[in-house]
Formats: C-alpha cells, structure tokens, sequence
C-alpha cells in the first residue's frame, strides 16, 4: 500500500528486454535519489509512476535499483516503456509502513487507466491540470474526491461528463510545492497519465451493485 506521496524522483537509466517477442516483459534500471536506497531490500515494493513494482535487483554504489515489468503491465501503463532513457524522470514512493503518517489517501499502486492530459497552465502561484478520464472510469470522479495521477495523490476541483461520451474531464489545482517536487512538473497537453481510482470508490460500486441484484429478486 502507498499514500500518493512522492518520496524521491528516479531517472531510468537502461532498458533490457526478458524475451525475444513482444510478449514478453522488460528489465527496468532506475536510478533513485542519494541514500534513497538505504532502507530498501531485495522484494520490496515501490510505486513508479503510480505502478507498484518490486525490486528484483539493488546496486547501492550506484544508487540504481531494478524492476520486471510484465509485457500486460507494460501496456496499460504510462511513462515505464523506456523510450526516453534518461532524459525523463519518474515520480516514487516506498511501500507505506504501519507507523507512517497517511498523508495522502489510500493508493494500492494498481493503474486503473489511461489520462489525456487536455489542460496545464499556471494560474495565479498554482497549476491548473485538467485531465481526460477514460469513459469507465468516469463513474469513479467526484469533486471533492480523491485521485491518483503518476502516483500522486490529489484532489478533483471540478469533473465534466463529455457529451459524446469519450469521458470525463477533471480538474485539478497543483501548488507550486507538487509542481516543483514531482514529475507532474514536466507534464504536457496530450501527455498520457497513470490514475488510480479511489479505493473506497470500488466498495461502494460493489455494494451498489450487490443492492440492485437483490431489488431485483421476485
């Protein structure tokens, strides 16, 4: 489990493919901030982007850890294919602990969907981000609700349904400290983003859904 609280930005530095066919996975090599790595051993859980990963391989003089990436993973996922080794940075987040502090929300580092980003202006000191959610997702928006983009936990100020039904377009204000501190920074229009739906959002559309079969029993 995670908060949606970014910890350090990695950087990934090589590439390896884990078979010969696009079936199959990659060997991702990140390259974690100074020290980010003491507390970190072989099997643990980091968050990259939102993607929770495990580290199959740790190389602390150089600061470098690395991660396999299932080839389905690979595909419904955003910013962990490698096509721009080293020139992008990656938002992570160690495995929350018991005693940790819940800073943000509840994320399981699962990746729902897809984003378009439609929208990033600055806006007096902060950052408007509007994104479109894909249709399926649209049910799970609500202002005021919770939302995890690249990893990051935040907050939606405004959702719009769109007519022709392609989605749901949310918005969300960024403070200068998020924009400076995490990859959210370099975003742009019709970049593509990680989300992750609301944890409670999933139990109360199962609940829902359980309620309406029993409405329906003779």
């Amino acid at each position: 489990m995670f908060t949606g609280i970014i910890t350090g930005l990695g950087r990934i530095v090589a590439i390896h493919s884990l078979g010969s066919s696009s079936n199959h996975g990659k060997r991702l090599t990140i390259e974690a901030p100074a020290g980010y790595l003491d507390d970190v051993g072989l099997g643990d859980s980091i968050a990259l982007n939102g993607a929770c990963m495990t580290a199959v391989s740790l190389d602390l003089a150089k600061q470098q850890f690395s991660i396999d990436i299932s080839a389905e993973s690979l595909a419904k996922t955003s910013g962990l294919a490698g096509t721009e080794i080293g020139t992008g940075t990656i938002n992570l987040e160690k495995a929350l602990r018991a005693h940790d502090r819940l800073g943000g929300h509840i994320v399981s580092g699962h990746v729902d969907g897809i984003g378009i980003v439609t929208h990033f202006l600055e806006v007096g000191e902060s950052w408007e981000l509007r994104i479109l959610a894909p249709r399926e997702l649209a049910k799970y928006m609500a202002y005021k609700g919770s939302i995890t983009v690249n990893g990051v936990s935040l907050t939606v100020n405004r959702t719009t349904d769109l007519p022709d039904k392609r989605g749901c377009e949310i918005s969300i204000n960024l403070i200068p400290h998020t924009v400076q501190n995490t990859a959210l920074g370099q975003l742009t229009v019709a970049a593509s983003v990680n989300l992750e739906i609301d944890t409670v959002a999933r139990y109360v559309e199962r609940m829902l859904q359980d309620t309406h079969k029993e409405s329906r029993k003779p």
